[in-house]
């Protein structure tokens, strides 16, 4: 590299926002994700010893996945690349790998081969990845805020290991908050930053687990703040919370986030817990799901979880679907509010599951012969000639419209699908 790289090298980085500028260089600094890569676990002992294979990084953005794979690319002998699946098609792939199998061949070098957002790889550039990763030319670690089990090839998936990032804890946060504001080279030292603890714990708390959120509204709260007279920059906690407004949520229609917030908003319902329930209906309101999907997932718990224990709670559900229709939003969120809140508060049984599905496992299995002849249709001419009706006892014409009668077919007689109640003594 000559003068005039290293010096534009140099430039671009300080350029760089912080969040880039603090990525840890090695695992003494790497903060977070203990159960992966604390003391004497699997990856870390693989780290340390250099000896990795494929692995898939899954987790929320800003939980370090990338971060962990710099400290990768500090430490291995082999041969570090990256490419970002958004930016990178086949021919870029095309050359990584076949750059890759000559060092192999020629060199006896292996290629650690990093690749960003893998999950927005499509079918083929997976598929030309995979040859590569099969044979060992390639050790391949692919990060990716989306389900791999649904977003990677299951060739290639089978191939890696997965590791599950969480989200990174307030005290977390707050460690590399703090390691940012101290830091001379890389972080905030040089402005002569004075941070107040309210204010630095609003950030951590707001970030919602992640810490380029952090570290970013970090930096422009003190960017932005004019020095007092001795150059001290003093950020108190009505800057913090104008430096990260509201966080992103960990919400995503298209992803497995959706499938996560209405899971647990339904689960919230069937447990019977009004706060969690709230939480979810507004999680999935604020992050712009369509009020007609949540209404329908209302209307549907609402016959699955209360059923009969409380039928007016299908009444509501299917209301509040109704008024989402005719009203829209904002002012649909009243309506679905109380729908769930009356369903999530309702007794609960889940017996018409049960009932529905054993009477379609016997249609299924061709039980269930011919209709009954009292109980056919009569309203045809010669039906009565064929004895339909014959015998047949009108409920009405008996005490509490109730009269014993044969119902089901003659192979399901005595069958039970739904539990009768015990007879009151009269």
């Amino acid at each position: 590299m000559n003068l005039f790289e290293q010096a534009n090298l140099t430039g671009r980085g300080k350029m760089a926002p912080l969040a880039d500028r603090m990525r840890p260089r090695t695992l003494e600094e790497f903060v977070g994700q203990e159960e992966i890569v604390g003391p004497g676990r699997l990856l870390r002992r693989a780290i340390e010893a250099d000896q990795l294979s494929s692995m898939i990084f899954y987790g929320p953005p800003g939980t370090g996945k990338t971060a962990l794979a710099k400290v990768i690319a500090n430490q291995t002998r082999a041969v570090f690349t990256q490419l970002n699946a958004v930016t990178s098609g086949v021919s870029e792939l095309r050359q990584v790998t076949t750059a890759a199998k000559e060092r192999l061949l020629y060199e006896q070098k292996r290629t650690l081969l990093f690749i960003d957002e893998i999950h927005r790889f499509n079918k083929s550039q997976q598929d030309a990845l995979l040859p590569f990763v099969e044979d060992g030319t390639i050790i391949l670690i692919g990060a990716t805020t989306e389900n791999p089990y649904f977003e990677v090839n299951k060739a290639l998936l089978s191939r890696s290991r997965v590791f599950q990032f969480r989200p990174l804890t307030e005290q977390h946060i707050l460690e590399l908050l703090r390691r940012a504001l101290d830091d001379e080279e890389r972080g905030l030292a040089g402005y002569r930053p004075e941070v107040t603890e309210e204010a630095l714990r609003h950030l951590a708390r707001m970030a919602n687990g992640d810490a380029r959120t952090a570290l970013n509204a970090l930096e422009l709260a003190v960017l932005t703040t004019p020095p007092q007279e001795d150059g001290r920059r003093l950020v108190d906690l009505a800057v913090a919370e104008e430096s990260i407004q509201r966080p992103a949520l960990l919400y995503d229609k298209s992803g497995d986030q959706h499938y996560d917030v209405i899971s647990a908003f339904i689960k919230s319902m069937r447990g019977s817990d009004p706060d969690a329930t709230l939480h979810y209906l507004a999680r999935m309101l604020e992050a712009g799901e369509e009020p007609e999907y949540i209404a329908r997932r209302i209307i549907v718990h609402a016959a699955e979880d209360v059923g009969l224990a409380d039928p007016q709670a299908l009444v509501v559900a299917v209301a509040a679907a109704q008024a989402v229709e005719r009203i829209g939003m904002p002012e649909g969120r009243l309506p679905l509010a109380q729908a769930a809140l009356y369903v999530a508060l309702a007794p609960k049984e889940n017996r018409i599951i049960k009932a529905i599905d054993a009477a379609l496992a016997d249609v299924r299995a061709g039980k269930g012969g011919p209709v009954p002849l009292h109980l056919r249709d009569t309203h045809y001419a010669g039906a009565r000639d064929l004895g339909h009706g014959q015998g047949y006892k009108y409920p009405h014409n008996y005490p509490g419209a109730r009269v014993e009668q044969q119902y089901l077919p003659d192979d399901l007689r005595g069958r039970q699908y739904w539990p009768r109640q015990e007879k009151k003594d009269e």
